[in-house]
């Protein structure tokens, strides 16, 4: 199966959110949740880009963390929402949502056999 060539900006603008989403659903650790995103589909997601968006949701106030001892090295670092994280999430949600729209609108007016011009 061939998959769609991602334009990185995209995920970038909407990372966050899927982060949050992810979170929301269940706290996780950095690397449990780069494979998490994964799993759902991003298979090109890696640990550096994840990372420096958990960082900036803690210190945003989006995420907290807790530090869990590790039975195999580390302690590692949990991340879930707080109740700002979870009101940037539903407008996250919201905003992606409508500017969906408006791209499935304005794509399923174009007809790829022209040229664009509607004149």
């Amino acid at each position: 199966m061939n998959e769609i060539a991602r334009d990185p900006q995209l995920l970038k603008g909407i990372l966050p959110t899927l982060v949050l989403a992810a979170l929301t659903r269940h706290e996780s650790y950095g690397y449990e949740l780069v494979t998490r995103l994964q799993d759902a589909g991003l298979t090109e997601i890696a640990p550096g880009t994840v990372y420096p968006v958990l960082a900036r949701l803690e210190r945003d106030g989006d995420l907290e963390a807790r530090l869990v001892a590790s039975p195999s090295g580390p302690a590692r670092k949990y991340y879930s929402p707080t109740p700002a994280g979870r009101t940037r999430l539903a407008e996250g949600t919201l905003a992606w949502d409508a500017l969906a729209r408006v791209v499935q609108t304005m794509t399923s007016a174009t007809d790829p056999t022209t040229d664009g011009d509607d004149r």
